[in-house]
């Protein structure tokens, strides 16, 4: 399972790294301790970034950007669905979800799962995925 800091989760949500840490103290994603470094797992880290996009979506300040330079947008996977030849994965990148069909083997070649960082690329009707 990928963890990431606070400051990697707040690049994740497109908010700063003191937003991230109000988020956290306010127990609105869980965090643990790893020496003196507060970790935040991946599938939860997932999970919230799915819920601050419906927050977001629902008029919210989040603090996230609403904009993608040369439309790449960095994320986080908040979902997987295999099928015995494609699979389908989403990626939550700020308030953007983004969703694309690929094949099973190139999503286990990338080792998409969720709470892994990724980036999806689009170009047209087509979005690509990149492991981060």
């Amino acid at each position: 399972m990928e963890s990431y800091t606070i400051g990697q989760a707040a690049a994740l949500l497109g908010v700063s790294s003191d937003t991230a840490r109000r988020w956290a103290d306010a127990d609105r994603f869980p965090t643990r301790r790893v020496g003196t470094r507060r970790m935040v797992d991946g599938p939860g880290l997932a999970t919230f970034c799915v819920e601050v996009a419906k927050e977001a979506s629902a008029g919210e300040d989040t603090d996230a950007p609403h904009t993608s330079a040369r439309n790449s947008f960095p994320g986080i996977v908040t979902a997987v669905t295999l099928g015995e030849v494609s699979a389908q994965v989403e990626v939550q990148a700020g308030p953007h979800r983004l969703v694309s069909l690929l094949t099973r083997e190139a999503v286990e070649e990338l080792a998409l799962a969720v709470g892994v960082r990724a980036t999806a690329r689009v170009k047209s009707t087509s979005v690509h995925v990149d492991r981060v």
